[in-house]
């Protein structure tokens, strides 16, 4: 569908994009995830023709767009800021790329109910002004405007970033059975991990101009393929050199476990290391319980689930076993 190939971006010395290859399937939901400056937005703006690379190309359904002006690649954009034109309807703002091709009104009338009802838009919203809609309503109109030129594919860039925790919550499903209903290629743009693991069919994961992973959610956050992602990537325990000489495992690499990986009073005779551990303090959470454990000599974190009847409290002796398999190690 879309594939980026050894793509290079500079701004006058600086390299911000080091050979960039990426393939992104029809009907995919595919995520750019990374921190602040890493990439990510750089190689979204490559795919849509806000910027040109010095090197490398773009191409989608095998024809070469690397040189095609903005206007001709046929892709829907969502923005950050969602670049909404605040005085004019909703209306007038969905219709604006129809417009700009120049259909006819009633078609172009029809057109923008049909795809406002899809994004849950009632009637009645279509005659008000932009900034007369909530944040959750204006992103929808951004989506609605994207989708109604009927695009090849769909970038988001950090569409969620502005809106209330609660709000982002919900519109992010919302978003995902969007993309379902349409069946459209999406690339989405994101800092925020959960977002990323929640939405993404795949996800490539960005460091200062590089991938260092890609692969579905849960390759990426529980077979992280560098110390880089398993950091990144949720919460995680580096190991301490005592526990990884009790594990027998190589003293040259640094060793992580996820959270849920360690067991509190769970002796399954499996070979797991089998630490004596004390609660130093716990986060109640609700659906599950985090614990600070003192084992082997060093503070893990611990996720257990909350069944209700096994709540440790701080002070409390347990047992903290740790197998070697659920340990993703990397050179040090």
């Amino acid at each position: 569908m879309i594939q980026l190939k050894d793509i290079v971006v500079k701004f006058g010395d600086f390299e911000a994009l080091h050979n960039i290859n990426v393939h992104v399937n029809e009907g995919e939901f595919f995520t750019f995830l990374g921190p602040s400056g890493c990439g990510k937005t750089t190689t979204l703006r490559t795919i849509t023709g806000f910027i040109e690379p010095v090197s490398g190309s773009v191409s989608m359904r095998g024809q070469d767009i690397t040189h095609t002006p903005i206007e001709k690649r046929n892709i829907g954009i969502v923005f950050q800021s969602y670049a909404l034109f605040p005085t004019m309807t909703v209306k007038d703002n969905i219709a604006f790329g129809l417009k700009i091709k120049k259909m006819k009104k009633p078609e172009i009338e029809e057109k923008v109910r049909a795809i406002a009802r899809k994004v849950e838009l009632a009637d009645e919203k279509l005659e008000k002004a932009v900034s007369q809609l909530s944040g959750g309503q204006q992103q929808r109109v951004a989506i609605a405007r994207a989708l109604v030129t009927e695009p090849a594919i769909i970038c988001m860039d950090e569409p969620l970033s502005n809106l209330d925790a609660k709000l982002r919550v919900q519109l992010r499903n919302e978003l995902k059975r969007m993309q379902r209903d349409f069946g459209i290629t999406t690339i989405y743009v994101t800092h925020d991990q959960e977002e990323a693991l929640t939405l993404s069919d795949r996800i490539a994961v960005f460091n200062k101009g590089y991938i260092e992973q890609i692969g579905t959610p849960n390759e990426v956050y529980n077979h992280s393929a560098t110390e880089f992602v398993a950091n990144f990537i949720g919460d995680i325990n580096r190991l301490d050199a005592e526990i990884v000489r009790g594990l027998k495992l190589k003293e040259t690499e640094h060793h992580f476990i996820r959270l849920e990986r360690l067991r509190v009073n769970q002796d399954k005779g499996d070979g797991a290391l089998l630490l004596p551990g004390v609660i130093e303090s716990q986060e109640y959470y609700g659906l599950y319980i985090k614990y600070y454990i003192n084992a082997g000599g060093q503070t893990l974190k611990v996720i257990e689930k909350n069944d209700g009847i096994n709540i440790y409290q701080p002070g409390e002796q347990v047992t903290l076993g740790i197998h070697p398999d659920d340990v993703m190690s990397y050179p040090a």
